[in-house]
């Protein structure tokens, strides 16, 4: 031992004797809780999402994770073909997304899909990302309007830059390429399905659901930060179906459709009040309105635009009442276009009516509500043309002598009427009806 102590120290042997710990730390340890890193899955459930994201795929997205946990074993598996949507709904989805304790699958399909703007961060957020061949992902920058100016230039870059962290960030928890998922936002950058494989944004391409699954089993996935492993056989596949409130809300909860759903509303009453008992158009603005506010009540909707837009329609029923010459009615065309413009707060939500909709829906509607109020102030100041009143200032002739002391006949409209007048008037001349006393005409020569 003395001689160990003299050739190579006190430090050499408790290398020696510590050696073979530190190769032990290195081999991997068999743990006794192996099945626990396994997920099998039992139940597959199959959610369709089609068209924008807005808050109706919103809540039926939400629905479908909360029955898939339910049941024992459930994954959740989401056909995505969207060409974006709301920033608002993509969070609470992503959300949870993140916060879900089931695999939950993200599968661009059928081929000619895309999973563009909103959809591409949803995909990128999925515990499994996949894509059929012929799809396409990416062009996630956010577009907002109304916004102008210096202090709107600021608002677009702070929100291109919330987005461009939250992709990033999004992309980095999923274990996915950061990199190309800031792209997207910054860039509006793109990707074919085989691209994307090749730079990481996704994890299989496959033609089917059923390839999907092969594929999928014993992949290792993220969940909630831990590392499992998917074990598919022959699982019970089960189509999620939404309820006919959700498909309703899903349709109109689109903010271009929610805007001209409540100008059409507005267009119809408005007609209705101007024209009382043609029922139709108020039947159908009052319908219309109603869902338009239904949807608004799901969508982050400015109190000043829609203070505004109310203004506008009062400004326009004032013009059916008050003589302005159209000052009132140009008013409350300038009152709809900048509460229109106002309507969402897209500066923080990214949420925004499209010129392509707005500019032909308020020159339309407004040009409505417009010729409405010329044609009712028209007719409200013009002389009546039917009835005893429409008598007055028109043109006849004498049939039978009108003496100043008697009374005659008078030819007008194709109706013999009693007429008297202050001065005689012989057969055939012609007259004028001045006014009416009881069922006689007051007439004189012209």
């Amino acid at each position: 031992m003395r001689f160990l102590q003299r050739k190579i120290g006190i430090k050499g042997i408790l290398s020696i004797v510590l050696l073979p710990f530190f190769f032990l730390a290195f081999i991997p340890s068999s743990s006794p809780a192996k099945d626990q890193r396994d997920y099998f899955v039992k139940k597959v459930f199959v959610l369709e999402l089609k068209g924008s994201i807005n808050p109706g795929s919103s809540e039926i997205f939400e629905r479908a994770v909360d029955v898939a946990q339910k049941a024992r074993g459930g994954c959740l598996i989401v056909l995505l073909d969207t060409p974006g949507g709301l920033l608002t709904s993509l969070k609470g989805m992503v959300q949870t997304m993140m916060d879900a304790n089931i695999p939950i699958v993200v599968f661009v399909y059928p081929p000619g899909a895309q999973a563009a703007s909103a959809g591409a961060l949803l995909t990128i957020a999925a515990h499994v990302a996949a894509m059929a061949p012929g799809t396409n992902i990416g062009a996630a920058h956010p577009m907002a309007i109304g916004i102008h100016g210096a202090g709107g230039n600021i608002m677009k870059e702070k929100l291109e830059n919330a987005v461009a962290a939250m992709a990033r960030s999004i992309a980095q928890e999923m274990g996915r390429n950061a990199t190309w998922a800031e792209l997207a936002v910054r860039k509006s950058a793109s990707a074919t399905a085989s691209e994307a494989l090749k730079l990481g944004v996704v994890d299989l391409i496959s033609k089917n659901l059923g390839e999907l699954l092969k594929k999928m089993d014993k992949m290792t996935i993220r969940l909630k930060g831990d590392a499992i492993r998917l074990r598919i056989d022959s699982p019970v596949v089960e189509h999620f179906k939404p309820t006919f409130r959700e498909r309703v809300l899903s349709a109109i909860a689109d903010p271009n459709i929610a805007y001209i759903l409540m100008m059409i509303g507005i267009a119809g009453l408005y007609f209705e009040l101007a024209h009382p008992g043609t029922i139709f158009p108020g039947t159908i603005g009052a319908i219309s309105l109603l869902l338009a506010l239904f949807a608004m009540r799901a969508l982050p909707v400015n109190a000043t635009g829609l203070l505004l837009i109310v203004l506008g329609v009062v400004l326009f029923a004032l013009e059916l009442f008050v003589v302005s010459h159209g000052i009132l009615g140009f008013a409350g065309l300038a009152s709809l276009l900048l509460g229109s413009i106002m309507l969402f707060n897209s500066s923080e939500t990214g949420v925004g009516i499209s010129f392509s909709v707005l500019l032909p829906t308020i020159l339309g509607i407004g040009g409505i509500l417009l010729a409405i109020a010329f044609l009712a102030t028209r007719a409200t100041l013009s002389r009546p043309i039917s009835g005893r009143e429409g008598l007055i200032g028109e043109k006849g002739e004498v049939r039978r002598m009108v003496s100043s002391a008697g009374g005659g006949l008078v030819f007008i409209h194709g109706e013999l009427w009693q007429a008297v007048s202050d001065q005689d008037i012989p057969e055939g001349e012609e007259i004028m009806v001045t006014g009416i006393e009881g069922l006689k005409l007051k007439v004189k020569r012209l």
